[in-house]
């Protein structure tokens, strides 16, 4: 059975992500997908999907949705937000059972960047190159190339039934005071020793020139060695840290082009994207360099982090106060020979 989400109003960026096109980056596409894959993995994982499956990504913004057909098992995952189901407040990390005509509302989040929202079965789109991800500048994806706006809608698979007891898991915390790894290269030869202790010891700021392609930062210049800010144009991973001629860093990001022209002093470890993307303008950076055995122990406990998510979820113990709220019990009420009062 085929539910519907209609999309009532949004702001911000709202795109449908899942975990990515592989193997394309040799033809210039690269890879996109969630810009935080544990919360995305969260989120799945507590309605039972694959930890990739497609889900909404809210950047910087919210929304209100209303199920238009359908029953659906929801959960939300990734920087803290309000939600409200019919006005009501709910806690995010957790399952919520959506009946047709169901009001859910999305506030931006309190802190961090990018918020995620699941549902069992998972939300119907066109697959292209093996994903539904939105890549922007690409143009595929997502809501036929673009982000959704007012008055889009998503299919999902729909439930006959309400969810077997509500799941809830504990947030993976983000340590904002901790510096970001990086390990240094492939360029770092084109860099100054002084561009190099810039990096390392300097506090940088998110800028508001920041989006899923690449963060720009902040901060004081990065000084170029004898051969300047140009080289012949080579790969580019997400983490990379380039560096143009005016000597302000910029990260790449989820949806970067593939090669780029501008010298690579570093880039960042992969199980510390999360930290970078879930930053926001005007947030502090500070970075610290890290050996590749470090890099790759962090990598294998992310994957064991996603790994383990199963065995995190819980059960919501007690009296449910919200789903009381929602249920209007008194409207049901009978009296002795059962008529409504």
């Amino acid at each position: 059975m085929t539910g519907r989400l209609a999309i009532t109003r949004c702001h911000g960026a709202l795109s449908l992500q899942d975990g990515g096109r592989r193997g394309y980056q040799r033809y210039g596409l690269s890879v996109s997908g969630a810009m935080d894959r544990l919360a995305m993995a969260t989120a799945n994982a507590l309605v039972g999907n694959a930890v990739d499956a497609p889900v909404l990504e809210f950047g910087l913004g919210g929304g209100r949705f209303v199920v238009e057909a359908g029953r659906g098992w929801f959960a939300s995952a990734g920087a803290p937000c309000p939600l409200r189901i019919d006005g009501m407040p709910i806690a995010g990390h957790r399952t919520m059972t959506l009946a047709e005509g169901t009001e859910l509302e999305v506030a931006p989040p309190s802190e961090g960047t990018f918020v995620y929202l699941a549902v069992a079965g998972g939300f119907g789109a066109h697959s292209l190159l093996g994903s539904v991800s939105l890549h922007l500048r690409a143009g595929i994806g997502g809501a036929e190339g673009r982000l959704f706006r007012s008055g889009d809608g998503l299919a999902f698979t729909a439930t006959e039934y309400a969810a077997p007891g509500d799941r809830t898991v504990d947030a993976v915390p983000l340590d904002r005071n901790a510096s970001i790894r990086v390990m240094l290269g492939p360029q770092a030869e084109s860099f100054t020793k002084s561009g190099i202790d810039t990096l390392l010891g300097s506090p940088f700021t998110v800028s508001h020139r920041a989006d899923r392609m690449g963060y720009q930062l902040d901060g004081p210049a990065i000084a170029h060695g004898e051969g300047g800010y140009n080289i012949v144009s080579d790969a580019t991973v997400a983490g990379s840290i380039q560096v143009p001629g005016n000597g302000l860093p910029i990260v790449l990001m989820a949806d970067r082009q593939t090669t780029g022209g501008y010298p690579k002093i570093a880039t960042v470890i992969s199980a510390d994207l999360r930290r970078l993307a879930q930053s926001r303008p005007g947030d502090p950076i500070r970075f610290e360099a890290v050996t590749l055995a470090t890099a790759r122990e962090a990598a294998l406990e992310r994957q064991r982090a996603i790994a383990d998510l199963p065995g995190r979820l819980r059960r919501l113990a007690g009296l449910d106060v919200e789903r009381l709220f929602r249920a209007n019990l008194a409207g049901q009420a009978v009296d002795a020979l059962g008529e409504s009062p």
